[in-house]
Formats: C-alpha cells, structure tokens, sequence
C-alpha cells in the first residue's frame, strides 16, 4: 500500500511558478513511476508528466514540454513538479500518481494509487 499526499499549489499571476511535491509512504517507492495528472473544472483528468522509477526516462504531455520538469528524489520518497512559465489554461486541481506496471505513462488505469489533488491557479 502507497499512500500519497501532495504539497505546494496555490495561486500564481501568468508566467509564474510552482514546485508541487507528492510525498510518499511505504518503503517501496523507489520502484513505482511517478505521474502527475490534473483536472480543470468541467474537464476530465489528463496526463502531464510522468517518471520511471530510477528517473532516466520522462514524458510530458506536448502542451506543458519546456515550461514543467518532473524529478524524484527516492531517498525522500517524494516526486516533484516544477512549473514555470504558468499560464491561465493550467489552471487545475493536480493530482500525483504511482504504478507499479505502467507501460504507458499517460494511461490513468494503469496507476494504482493516487492522491488527494492540489490546486493550482493561475491568474491572467
């Protein structure tokens, strides 16, 4: 059992930026890959970043390349979400995720937990 707790959204003006975190529990986190996802108001929940569990391989989503970086620190179970260069349309309740068996990162169902979501706002 993996229990997952996100940390540091809030509101931010357009171009800004944010350091989500999602602290983990259980001594297993090392082997799981991390993803993060999120879910606008009226939208359903997409992927945005995802990372393998020794960190040599990531995937964003196209929309999000170049402005967010995914990272994990196994030594402190945590995974971490930079965002910079935030706009409007990030807007959203962000969620982190771990799976076991995740072949393709941006597939929800193949993440076997999740956590309770953080809200990221951006202002114009």
């Amino acid at each position: 059992q993996v229990q997952l707790v996100e940390f540091g959204g809030g509101s931010v003006q357009d171009g800004g930026s944010l350091r989500l975190s999602c602290a983990a529990s259980g001594r297993t986190f090392s082997s799981y890959t991390m993803g993060w996802f999120r879910q606008a108001p009226g939208q359903e929940r997409e992927f945005v970043a995802a990372i393998g569990w020794d960190a040599r391989i990531t995937h964003y989503t196209d929309s999000v390349k170049g402005r967010f970086t995914i990272s994990r620190d196994n030594t402190r179970n945590t995974a971490y979400l930079q965002m910079n260069s935030l706009r409007p349309e990030d807007t959203a309740v962000y969620y982190c995720a771990a799976g076991n068996s995740v072949s393709e990162f941006s597939t929800q169902r193949q993440y076997n937990y999740w956590g309770q979501g953080t809200q990221v706002t951006v202002s114009s």
